[in-house]
């Protein structure tokens, strides 16, 4: 269970909170705090605990960190589409990364289900 690093959805949540970093760059100073910080850390906490999962050893606990990945996945969701209400993101970013989160949510729910 310890090759977390093979795993698309491990591969894919990596580079969604890359991209989430680029694309909250230009998120007003006022928010570094608030939803920019807010943000940066769901993105995070996806692959973190697919790859914490990973790491616990048994099938059942793996389950419980996906749990919680796909948890995180739902926040960023979340924040993204109030981000996009205040125009802090545009049209084309928020449906790139509204798209690949709706795949990366997919993937860790049948993922889950097969463990």
């Amino acid at each position: 269970m310890n090759k977390y690093k093979n795993l698309e959805i491990w591969q894919r949540s990596v580079a969604l909170a890359t991209e989430v970093y680029s694309a909250t760059k230009s998120f007003p100073k006022e928010e570094k705090y608030g939803i920019t910080s807010q943000i940066r850390r769901c993105s995070v906490s996806v692959p973190s605990n697919i790859a914490e999962g990973a790491g616990r050893g048994s099938k059942k606990e793996f389950k419980r960190f996906l749990n919680i990945a796909y948890g995180s996945i739902y926040e960023l969701e979340t924040q993204l589409l109030i981000s996009r209400n205040l125009d802090y993101l545009n049209e084309q970013t928020h449906k790139k990364l509204s798209e690949e989160i709706d795949q990366i949510q997919k993937m860790i729910y049948s993922f889950s289900k097969k463990l």
